[in-house]
């Protein structure tokens, strides 16, 4: 039986279950002196909760110790049996072979316990499966006692909760009483999955550093971290599976880059997306308002790579071309100044990327500024752009404070248009006419390809990440300590 077949049964024992619980609340004799406590439909969700609740959790746990436990004894079989391929090799062979076993109709998967590669061929060619490659003999019968462990633990788990799911029912049933309550246990339950749904994103984060942290403590533990963080040079030189070739990984291009990127984006971003939130909250009519908001937040629906196409074939060339003209005008060398690919093109166009982000936060937050203030400005006589500047403004900093952090943190995270834009070589220069390139587009390069995952040219992604998590974590504290000093002035 599938997960979501289970799922949807419990569910329905669930369902049952409040209904029978909703029916016998319902019915409790109210006695003197001893007055129902919880409401019916309490009683209902208390026989819910103990059919569903346990039976996901025995699930869940279920689904995650069961692989664990399988692939350890695949993985015995493999040392045990085979001696080609690594642990980990093997266990990708063999997770392919009874993948394409259990494609194979029930009929002619009996008697594969002592098939070799030679007798599944045809049948994998038969059915169009493909064959792995590098799969040995030795590894169908593993294949075979793998699929026949996860039936058995899938068979093992459909029972196990099923009859936690009844017993629960039946249990919970039992209990109802007149001063049973359910009330409060319900909403005990509800509150344990509130935070539980509350600690989702502090949970993720944890995983996501971790995940970073590890592998960057491996790669400093074979680079130097001064050489990395100091570094004005990066020549990872991309090296094949057992080379021990390092390069140079100085992260200071790539740091510069995203900077000077991300901050000529907000250059232009920010008055532009500013400005058009002012006008939207304070000088537009509601029809002109109803048009131009809708208009600008479809800038924030388009793809990125779209953006990354409109600047390599559009802006890209119109800037070089415009350059070569005003070059010629005036040494009369049509030559542009401007590269295709430039600093100055990858910040435009993720300027324009960014407008609706700004616009729309902003407008929001300027719109939510008390209506008392404005007519209070205006009363002691101060025009709508005194109002704007001297009061609006200030009162809605905290916010768009906020909104300018999310918008700095979204251009720092961006690859698509920078690669496209402003291509992949890794300079340092403060000519904007050039090309730079970022944080994210190496972690994406260091991470594509035929490469060893254990070496340096592989790990050094995870320090940039970890790199640039720090750094929006900074841009965070900042941003907090500002929106803290100005709340406390029009709180």
């Amino acid at each position: 039986m599938s997960v979501f077949a289970l799922i949807l049964i419990v569910l329905a024992i669930g369902l049952v279950g409040f209904v029978l619980g909703r029916r016998k609340g319902a019915a409790l004799p109210d006695a003197p002196g001893a007055k129902i406590h919880s409401r019916p439909v309490y009683h209902g969700s208390y026989v819910f909760s103990w059919a569903v609740v346990p039976a996901f959790l025995l699930m869940a746990a279920w689904l995650a110790i069961s692989p664990i436990v399988v692939f350890s004894t695949v993985e015995r079989r493999i040392e045990a049996d085979t001696q080609s391929a690594s642990s980990s090799l093997g266990r990708s062979l063999v997770r392919s072979l009874g993948q394409g076993i259990r494609a194979l109709p029930a009929d002619e998967q009996v008697g594969l316990e002592t098939a070799g590669i030679a007798q599944i061929k045809p049948l994998f060619e038969r059915r169009g499966i493909p064959l792995p490659g590098g799969a040995t003999d030795a590894m169908v019968p593993i294949a075979v006692e793998k699929n026949h462990m996860e039936d058995v633990s899938r068979l093992a788990m459909t029972g196990a909760v099923l009859v936690v799911a009844v017993a629960g029912l039946f249990l919970s049933l039992s209990r109802i009483a007149v001063r049973l309550r359910a009330r409060n246990k319900v909403e005990r339950i509800v509150k344990v999955f509130l935070i539980l749904c509350s600690s989702i994103a502090i949970l993720t984060t944890v995983g996501i550093v971790c995940s970073m942290l590890f592998e960057s403590i491996d790669f400093f533990s074979r680079i130097s971290p001064s050489s990395f963080f100091f570094g004005t040079v990066w020549e990872p030189r991309f090296a094949a599976a057992g080379s021990q070739a390092a390069g140079q990984f100085g992260i200071i291009p790539l740091l510069a880059g995203t900077l000077y990127i991300a901050f000529v984006a907000m250059l232009f971003a920010v008055p532009v997306g500013l400005f058009a939130a002012i006008y939207m909250a304070e000088y537009a009519s509601s029809r002109v308002r109803s048009i131009v908001k809708p208009l600008l937040e479809v800038l924030a629906g388009i793809p990125t790579i779209v953006y990354g196409f409109f600047a390599l074939i559009t802006v890209g060339p119109f800037l070089r071309d415009i350059s070569a003209d005003i070059n010629g005008l005036l040494t009369g060398n049509f030559t542009g100044f401007i590269q295709a690919q430039s600093i100055l093109t990858a910040g435009l166009v993720m300027g324009i990327m960014l407008i609706p982000f700004v616009s729309s936060l902003s407008d929001d937050i300027i719109t939510a500024v008390p209506r008392s203030l404005r007519d209070g400005s205006m009363g002691l006589g101060a025009t709508p752009s005194e109002t704007v500047k001297k009061v609006v403004l200030p009162a809605a900093l905290p916010g768009i404070v906020s909104a300018l952090l999310l918008t700095a943190s979204r251009a720092i995270g961006e690859t698509m248009i920078v690669v496209l834009a402003a291509g992949i070589a890794a300079n340092i220069t403060l000519n904007p006419f050039e090309a730079m390139t970022t944080v994210t587009v190496k972690i994406v390069s260091q991470l594509t390809g035929d490469l060893d995952f254990t070496s340096p040219q592989s790990l050094v992604a995870f320090a940039l990440g970890i790199t640039l998590f720090v750094m929006t974590l900074i841009l965070n504290i900042i941003a907090l300590a500002i929106v803290r000093k100005y709340r406390e002035q029009y709180d």
